[in-house]
This record gives structure tokens, C-alpha cells and sequence, in this order.
């Protein structure tokens, strides 16, 4: 195994996820992504028109790093640590989404049909995304948190309102993929 090309196996990226968590729980942080929009609308000046932006952003600045960090490693990861393999995906859920007209499942991380030039030009896609755009944005501020915030973060700290939320997001994203999804596409 070429752990610089290959994707890493759980019983390294775990702990690896473990020793992170760790360090934001002793600097007293906790990890996430969505407060980040927060914090960049504040920056903008939104707090002088919508009390909810209003607030020290300066407090939160770390997060921007961290998004930072990690669009950067994802760029890094994907364009110069990898074999070109995208993850395991079942053949009959392949075949389905090859049906619904997402060509490339199971080779392609962003398949061209969603997300390629030609689909950013179709009015359906377009709609959908900024719909499916707006919808996380809502349902991440309603639910105070993001799946990898109340995932990762909030689960590892043993917070009852995080399971709730993660319960949410699995119903949530199973019965969107096998009820509404279909019809979309």
C-alpha cells in the first residue's frame, strides 16, 4: 500500500481525525465549517444591517484557517496524492445512477452531468443546486451546526443535541436519495 497514493485506511485517518479533535477540545475550539459563512458576512459588514452577523468575527478567524487548510489539502489531495481511484462504490448503485443519467459513477468524484460546464448552462441544474444550496444553509443554521461539526465534534463530545442532528442528516440524506432524487434527475 502507498499511503501517499492510495486512500488511507480508517486506522489511520480515525486517529489521525482523534488527534485533531483532541487538540481543538484543549484550545477550547470546536470543529465545523458552517459558522465560517458567518464569520466572512460579519466581515463584510452584514452585522450593521442583520443583528444576527453582528458579533466578533475576530473570535472565529481560526475557522477561516481551518476551511483554508482544508480546501487546500483537498486541492493538494486530489490533484497530486492520489492513484486516480475514487472510492468503492456498489455496482447496482452505479448502474442506478447511470439510469437517473450520472454518467461516470464510481469513476468520477464530481460527475460532469452535475457538475461539469455544459450542466452549470442547463436552468434544471442550476436550480437545483442554488435550491439544494439554500436548503443546507437553512437546515446547517436550524440544526446549529454542520454534519462535520455536530459529527465529528459534537458527537466526540458527548453532546445529546449533536445525535439528534446526525440521526437527522442520515434520515434526511437517505430519504432524499431513495424518494426525491430519482424524480429530479
Amino acid at each position: 500500500m502507498n499511503l501517499l497514493l492510495d486512500p488511507w485506511p480508517w486506522y489511520i485517518g480515525g486517529p489521525a481525525i482523534a488527534v485533531v479533535l483532541f487538540l481543538l477540545l484543549f484550545s477550547e475550539k470546536r470543529f465545523g465549517m458552517s459558522t465560517n459563512l458567518k464569520t466572512l458576512c460579519s466581515i463584510a459588514g452584514a452585522g450593521k444591517k442583520i443583528p444576527f452577523f453582528a458579533g466578533d468575527w475576530k473570535a472565529n478567524r481560526w475557522g477561516l484557517i481551518v476551511a483554508l487548510g482544508a480546501a487546500t489539502g483537498g486541492f493538494i489531495a486530489a490533484n497530486f496524492l492520489t492513484n486516480g481511484s475514487v472510492g468503492l462504490i456498489n455496482q447496482e448503485v452505479v448502474r442506478e445512477l447511470n439510469q437517473m443519467g450520472i454518467a461516470g459513477a464510481g469513476s468520477d468524484f464530481m460527475p460532469a452531468a452535475l457538475f461539469g460546464n455544459n450542466a452549470l448552462l442547463q436552468p434544471k441544474i442550476l436550480l437545483l443546486l442554488a435550491l439544494g444550496g439554500f436548503l443546507i444553509g437553512f437546515g446547517t443554521r436550524y440544526a446549529g451546526g454542520c454534519t462535520s461539526g455536530h459529527a465529528i465534534s459534537g458527537l466526540s463530545d458527548l453532546q445529546w443535541p449533536s445525535l439528534i442532528a446526525v440521526i437527522g442528516f442520515f434520515i434526511g440524506g437517505l430519504f432524499m436519495n431513495h424518494f426525491i432524487l430519482p424524480y429530479l434527475l
